[in-house]
């Protein structure tokens, strides 16, 4: 009856991918891990993604994805992933730096806004 009343999130795979990096994981002998949740789109492995944020935006290829534990081909929004990136050293990147589809977004080093301050 519970499962009835709540309805299932909805996954926002339409969009471009784009994950936030959360932690950082080196294996020995495999690579560099980056782990996150997918915020929107889908990937699988073999496709290119950026680097994106904080330094220099990469190109890699993803070369594994796992998912607690077990290993994927594919992953959607809304999952808690590790994505395995080729040629990748853990000092190249760092949490707050995002993974997305190569071309979707840019870096922004400056911008304007107006701010309005409340006073007592």
């Amino acid at each position: 009856i519970v499962d009835q009343s709540i309805p299932l999130p909805q996954r926002n795979i339409e969009k471009d991918f784009l994950m936030a990096i959360e932690n950082i994981v080196s294996i020995t002998g495999r690579g560099t891990v980056a782990t996150g949740r997918v915020e929107r789109g889908q990937i699988t492995v073999g496709e290119t993604v950026e680097i994106i944020g904080l330094k220099e935006t990469r190109e890699t290829t993803v070369i594994g994805l796992e998912m607690f534990q077990k290993t994927l081909d594919a992953t959607v929004a809304g999952d808690n992933v590790g994505v395995l990136l080729r040629g990748i050293q853990k000092n190249e990147i760092q949490r707050g730096m995002v993974l997305a589809k190569p071309g979707s977004i840019t870096p922004h080093i400056r911008f304007k806004a107006q701010v309005y301050i409340l006073k007592k």
